[in-house]
């Protein structure tokens, strides 16, 4: 179901062995005004609390041999089942660096969603069997490895958050951002208008909506040719008839 107004909420349920990076994170900013105001439900649930060994131990030696240890498929589930019960729809997420790119155009996806679980991997990774059968798909945020799946939640979160109708103070900020229309965003300026001898584009201060419009289109193709030229790629592919 779409997200149209800012009657809904949209719930989140993070699944950590390190519940205490998210403090801080949910509890600044724009992500606490809108849990104040019930467009976000964001839960935090701790792994080892579903764990059924007494010592709490969520992770084990990987068959096969290799590096590290591997998270058990247990707990994960266990937590899992807990989470979900009596609750559909719910897209179940795992954060792993094998996973699909995470975009902008992902986040705009998942931001329709009503019920979204995200699922924070640690040590070597976590037992495929989880993968496999109790999760929708893995999203990985970049071509490089974390600690942890706690930083790209917290992005994935963020990335969704602001595109839940009333979470931003000006709705139309988010439809100019980097991305928006696969173009990275224009250059943005604030007074002074001269700062240590470097003056802002006289062409911004002319008054004149329709010239200032142009030059941010051509700014925004020029910044993403320079810097990520496969956007404008799947811009032409997106734009071709």
């Amino acid at each position: 179901m779409q997200l149209t107004d800012s009657s809904r909420t949209l719930r989140f349920d993070i699944l950590t062995l390190f519940p205490g990076m998210f403090e801080g994170f949910l509890n600044e900013s724009l992500l606490k005004k809108a849990r104040d105001k019930n467009l976000l439900d964001i839960r935090i649930h701790n792994i080892r609390d579903y764990t059924l060994d007494k010592h709490k131990r969520v992770d084990d030696y990987p068959f096969g041999g290799g590096v590290g240890m591997i998270m058990n498929a247990e707990p994960i589930v266990r937590t899992l089942e807990t989470v979900k019960e009596g609750r559909s729809p719910i897209r179940t997420i795992m954060m792993s660096p094998s996973g699909l790119p995470f975009n902008q155009e992902k986040a705009r996806q998942l931001a329709q969603e009503e019920n979204i679980v995200l699922v924070c991997g640690r040590y070597e990774g976590v037992d495929e069997r989880v993968n496999q059968h109790y999760v929708d798909e893995e999203l990985s945020i970049g071509d490089f490895v974390l600690s942890g799946g706690e930083i790209p939640a917290m992005a994935v979160v963020e990335a969704v958050a602001r595109l839940v109708p009333g979470f931003m103070g000006d709705e139309a900020s988010a439809e100019e951002e980097s991305y928006t229309g696969h173009l990275l965003e224009y250059p943005q300026y604030t007074r002074p208008q001269e700062f240590r001898g470097h003056k802002v584009p006289d062409v911004l201060l002319c008054g004149d909506p329709k010239k200032i419009k142009q030059w941010q289109y051509e700014e925004a193709l020029k910044k993403t040719a320079e810097r990520r030229p496969d956007l404008l790629k799947k811009r032409a592919r997106s734009n071709s008839p």
